[in-house]
C-alpha cells in the first residue's frame, strides 16, 4: 500500500473492471445493472478494521467506477450494494452485506460461517441487517507485475498429449522429502522429485483440480468436513490461498515456469457453471448482492427462485453479455498473468445453455473460439450437467477436447467380464468416430479415461464391487451407485495372492487400453502406483489420508512395478504413431499394398465379420495399425483377450516377425522378443506387437 490515502474518491474509468494500480492509484470498477449506489469500504491490513467507507462517484453503461488517488497494491477492500431488495423480482441487494469484488485478484482471511451472511431474515420476510463484515474474506489489490523472461509454452500437439489430473494439495501434502510449509503448495510443483516423476511417467500436460478461491460449505463445516476438490467458486480471479505457502501469487506463476521449463503443460480445471452463494437460502457473498438479476438463471415468473441446472443450488447466466464478459476475463486473466496452458470445464454443458436449452453455437463458446489467445489453448469440456437434455458427450463444437464418459464406461465394463462389449470396445480403441467424427474433429477430441477425481481410483476399481462413503456423512447417498467395477473374490483390502495378481492385471490391462486407444489419454494421478481412496467413490469432502497421495505406495515393489508399467506405455505411444494417430482410419485406405491403416482380426488371424461381431461371448480381439513414419511403414498389433482363461492367437498377415512392445500379464519390460506366428495370452491380458519395415 502507498501513503496516506485520499479522503475522497475521483471519476475514474469504468474499465477495466476490478481494481488495478497505476502507480499513483488505484481504479475500482464492479458491474451492477440494477443498483442505486455501491460504495467502496477500505480496511486497514488486517482486514479486520474498516477505516473508510465511499460512494462510487460515477456510473457509466452500468459500471460503478472511481480512482483512489495514493492507494496501492497491498490496499484491502470490499463493497456494498444499495439497490431494491425484491425477491419476486430477482433483487436481493442488501447493503448491510459486505461483497467481494467479482475481479478480486487475492483475497485475505477465511469465511467465518454465521447467520450474519444470509441476506435475509428467516423465511424471507425481509432484508436481514446485521453486518456481515466480520465474517467475510476481503479483496486485496495487487500487483501482477512478473518476469516471465525466458518463459516458453511447451505448446504439446494434441496428438502427443498425456494428461495427468491431480489436486495441488492432496499431491504433496504427505510428502516427507518436502519442507512442512511447501507441502499442499504450489511450491510443491517445483519441487525437483515430484517434476522428476511426472516426466518418467511421460506425462506433458498437468491438469489442477479447481485453484480458484472457494468456500467450505456451512454443512461440511458443521460435520468436521471441508470442500475439498473445490468445486464451490468464491472468485474467478483469486486464488485458494491455501494453495500458497505465504499467500503470494508469484508462487503460482513460479510454479508454472518451472513445469513449462521441463517441457510439462498446465491445465486449470475452472467452475464457471454455478457459484458458492448456493439456492435462494444461500448466504449473500459477492454476485448475489451486486445484482443477483443479472448474474443468476432465474425461473421465469418466479424470480425468487434459482434454475438449478448444475445441482449446487444456482446457475450462472451465461447469456448475459456481462457475465459472458467476466469469464472471458477470467480465462485471460489465468492464460496472460500466470501463463496456463488450457482449461477444463466443469459441467461444460451449462455454459452453453441459451434459452432454448444447449447449443454448440451457445454465446459463450463463440467468444471463447474467436479469441486469439484462448482459441489456441487447449479447451477440454465436462459435457453434461444435471438440467433437461443435459448429457452432449461428442455435441461441443470444433476447437473443444471432451471427457467421454462412454470411454471410461466400455473398458470398465469389458473387463469386468460384461457380455457383448467387444465392438464398443473396438470403436473405443479407433477413437470413438460415432461420437467425435463429425465437423472435421479429430481423434484427440475424445479424453479417454478409465478412473477419474469423481470416482474409484484405479486400485479401488478393481478392488471394491460397492461403494464405502461412510466417512462423507450422507448414509451412502451420496457418489454413484454403478461404478461397473469389481472386487474379484473380497471386498475391500486382502492378502490372497491369486485375487492381488487378477486385480493387478486388471487394472494393467485397463491402462493398456488406455494407452492403446487413439484419443487423449488422461491418467488419474496416483494411479500409476496403486493410490487408494479406501473405497470412497465421492471424496469430494476428504481432505485427509482418503484423498492425499501415499507416496510410500510408490516405493513398494508394486508401486515401482506398476509405475514403470505406465512409463513403459507412455513411451511407446509417443514412439509409435499408429498409437496415436489424430485422424480417424478407415479400412479402405491402404499404406501399402495388402496393408490397410486399421483392420479388426479374430483369434484366428481372421477378418471379424458382421456375424462374429454381433456374437456376444466372443471376447477376443485383434486390431491392426499401420501408418508411414520417418520413410518406414510402421505397424502396430494389438491382442485383447478378456476371457478368464488363456487363448493362443493366430498373427494376422502380411507381417510376419513381431517385436514383442507390452504384455500385460508380465508388468516387467520384454526385452528384444519376438513374436512370428503365434502366442498365447494370458487371462484378462493385452499384448502389445510392433514392426517396423523399410519402403522404397
Amino acid at each position: 500500500m502507498m501513503g496516506a490515502i485520499a479522503d475522497r474518491l475521483l471519476p475514474g474509468r469504468p474499465y477495466p473492471l476490478g481494481a488495478h494500480c497505476d502507480g499513483m492509484g488505484v481504479n475500482f470498477a464492479v458491474f451492477s445493472a440494477h443498483a442505486h449506489r455501491i460504495d467502496l469500504c477500505l480496511f486497514d491490513e488486517s482486514g479486520r478494521k474498516e477505516i473508510a467507507r465511499m460512494a462510487l462517484p460515477e456510473c457509466t453503461d452500468e459500471v460503478w467506477h472511481g480512482y483512489l488517488p495514493r492507494a496501492g497494491p497491498g490496499q484491502v477492500y470490499g463493497y456494498r450494494a444499495f439497490g431494491p431488495y425484491e425477491p419476486q423480482h430477482g433483487h436481493r441487494f442488501n447493503p448491510h452485506k459486505l461483497l467481494i469484488d467479482p475481479y478480486a485478484r487475492k483475497l485475505a482471511g477465511s469465511l467465518r460461517w454465521t447467520d450474519a451472511l444470509n441476506g435475509f431474515r428467516r423465511e424471507e420476510r425481509g432484508m436481514d441487517r446485521r453486518d456481515s463484515a466480520a465474517a467475510v474474506p476481503k479483496c486485496v489489490v495487487v500487483d501482477d507485475a512478473f518476469d516471465w523472461h525466458g518463459d516458453q509454452r511447451p505448446e504439446w500437439p494434441w496428438g502427443q498429449t498425456v494428461i495427468y489430473e491431480a489436486h495441488v494439495r492432496g499431491m504433496s501434502i504427505s510428502r516427507e522429502d518436502m519442507r512442512p510449509i511447501e507441502r499442499g503448495t504450489f511450491r510443491a510443483l517445483t519441487d525437483p522429485a515430484l517434476i522428476d516423476h511426472l516426466l518418467s511417467l511421460g506425462v506433458t500436460s498437468l491438469e489442477l483440480l479447481p485453484i480458484h478461491a472457494h468456500v467450505n460449505d456451512r454443512f461440511l463445516v458443521e460435520r468436521g468436513l471441508r470442500n475439498y476438490w473445490g468445486y464451490s467458486s468464491l472468485s474467478f480471479f483469486a486464488p485458494e490461498p491455501c494453495y500458497l505457502s505465504r499467500n503470494e501469487l508469484h508462487e503460482i506463476r513460479t510454479a508454472v515456469r518451472n513445469l513449462h521449463a521441463a517441457g510439462i503443460e498446465v491445465i486449470l480445471d475452472v467452475v464457471y457453471n454455478h457459484t458458492c452463494e448456493a439456492g435462494e437460502t444461500g448466504p449473500t457473498l459477492s454476485w448475489r448482492g451486486l445484482d443477483n438479476a443479472s448474474y443468476y438463471r432465474l425461473v421465469p415468473g418466479d424470480e425468487r427462485h434459482y434454475i438449478n441446472d448444475t445441482g449446487c443450488g444456482n446457475t450462472l447466466n451465461l447469456s448475459h453479455p456481462r457475465v459472458v464478459q467476466m469469464v472471458m476475463d477470467s480465462l485471460r486473466y489465468w492464460a496472460e498473468a500466470f501463463r496456463v496452458d488450457g482449461f477444463r470445464f466443469d459441467l461444460g454443458v451449462t455454459l452453453g445453455r441459451e434459452a432454448g436449452g444447449f447449443d454448440p453455437g451457445a454465446g459463450f463458446f463463440d467468444a471463447l473460439l474467436q479469441d486469439p489467445l484462448l482459441s489456441r489453448l487447449k479447451l477440454i469440456s465436462e459435457p453434461w450437467d444435471i438440467g433437461p437434455d443435459g448429457y452432449h458427450v461428442g455435441h461441443h463444437p470444433p476447437g473443444f477436447a471432451e471427457w467421454n464418459d462412454r470411454f471410461r464406461d466400455t473398458v470398465r465394463r469389458f473387463w469386468r467380464g460384461d457380455e457383448g462389449v467387444r465392438p464398443e470396445l473396438a470403436t473405443r480403441l479407433a477413437g470413438s468416430g460415432d461420437l467425435f467424427n463429425r465437423r472435421h474433429r479429430r481423434t484427440w477430441a475424445s479424453v479417454n479415461f478409465v478412473t477419474a477425481h469423481d470416482g474409484f481410483t484405479l486400485a479401488d476399481l478393481v478392488s471394491y464391487a460397492h461403494k464405502h462413503n461412510e466417512a462423507n456423512g450422507e448414509e451412502g447417498r451420496d457418489g454413484s451407485n454403478e461404478n461397473l467395477s469389481s472386487n474379484w473374490g473380497v471386498e475391500g483390502p486382502t492378502l490372497d495372492p491369486d485375487v492381488l495378481a487378477t486385480r493387478a492385471a486388471a487394472a494393467r490391462a485397463m491402462l493398456a487400453t488406455l494407452f492403446c486407444s487413439h484419443g487423449t489419454p488422461m491418467l488419474l494421478g496416483g494411479d500409476e502406483f496403486g493410490r487408494t481412496q479406501f473405497g470412497n467413490n465421492n471424496a469430494y469432502c476428504q481432505d485427509n489420508e482418503i484423498s492425499w497421495f501415499d507416496w510410500r505406495l510408490a516405493a513398494s515393489d508394486e508401486g515401482r512395478a506398476m509405475t514403470a508399467f505406465v512409463a513403459r506405455l507412455a513411451a511407446l505411444r509417443h514412439e509409435y504413431p499408429s498409437l496415436r494417430s489424430e485422424r480417424y482410419l478407415a479400412d479402405y485406405h491402404f499404406v501399402e499394398e495388402g496393408l490397410a491403416e486399421i483392420g479388426w482380426f479374430d483369434e484366428q488371424g481372421e477378418r471379424v465379420g458382421s456375424e462374429a461381431w454381433n456374437d456376444p461371448y466372443r471376447r477376443a480381439l485383434v486390431l491392426r495399425r499401420a501408418a508411414r513414419h520417418d520413410g518406414r511403414v510402421e505397424v502396430t498389433l494389438l491382442l485383447v483377450n478378456g476371457h478368464d482363461h488363456a487363448v493362443p492367437f493366430s498373427l494376422p498377415a502380411p507381417v510376419v516377425r513381431w517385436r514383442m512392445l507390452v504384455d500385460s500379464s508380465r508388468p516387467e519390460a520384454p526385452e528384444a522378443e519376438m513374436v512370428e506366428v503365434s502366442l498365447e495370452l494370458a487371462p484378462r491380458s493385452v499384448v502389445l506387437l510392433g514392426c517396423r519395415m523399410n519402403v522404397p
